[in-house]
């Protein structure tokens, strides 16, 4: 019995489960491909897919973890650019940085990038999906702590057995823009004005021009 366990089933075996999250994750980042390679099967909204519910809540951990991840070693990658050299393998010049002590800040710098892209291809499987981690997602979230994505939920459910539909996309891009409601106008201020009127005020006034008092009102 699964008494307290964490995650979803999602009616699979664990290694059918974990094939379909990686699947998915991978799906969400190649939408994010260059231009130049959306010729075969474009996607129709760069940085969404559309799953269940359920899947979209499963993977979402999954897709955070890679792009921190990536973030992760970007920065590496960026610290050790400060030792690297510009010059061609096997040169001279390349030769002279090789066996200087450049080389060796490099290489420790260069670590941690390293191994953010195993861990990523491990992770997912895919090696075109681990280089637009680094080129792509890894530099629009650099200064974002955390929350890269969000879940909407469709109106309409899956045809075939009605489940619930739900959009799964990166935030930033065709975000809402926030607009303040203004308060609609009844007529306010024309009643306002049209009080103030000296036509407004004879009309309480009685036959002999004079307001009502409480001796002629009748009582």
């Amino acid at each position: 019995m699964r008494h307290r366990r964490h995650g979803r089933t999602l009616g699979r075996s664990p290694s059918h489960r974990r094939a379909l999250l990686r699947n998915l994750a991978s799906a969400l980042f190649i939408t994010e491909r260059p231009d130049s390679q959306l010729d075969v099967n474009p996607p129709k909204v760069k940085g969404r897919i559309v799953t269940t519910m359920a899947k979209a809540k499963e993977v979402r951990p999954m897709v955070e973890k890679c792009i921190t991840i990536a973030k992760k070693g970007v920065a590496a990658e960026k610290l050790a650019a400060e030792f690297g050299t510009q010059a061609e393998r096997n040169t001279a010049a390349w030769k002279q940085w090789r066996e200087g002590p450049n080389h060796a800040k490099w290489m420790e710098a260069m670590a941690p990038a390293v191994f953010a892209r195993r861990r990523l291809i491990q992770i997912l499987c895919d090696k075109q999906a681990v280089q637009i981690l680094f080129d792509e997602l890894a530099e629009r979230f650099e200064d974002r702590p955390g929350g890269y994505t969000r879940i909407m939920r469709l109106a309409t459910p899956r045809l075939g057995d009605n489940g619930p539909r739900a959009i799964l996309e990166f935030v930033g891009r065709n975000d809402r823009v926030v607009v303040r409601s203004q308060k609609p106008d009844f007529g306010g201020e024309e009643a306002a004005s049209g009080s103030d009127s000296p036509n407004a005020d004879s009309s309480n006034n009685d036959a002999t021009g004079q307001p009502p008092t409480a001796e002629n009102s009748g009582n």
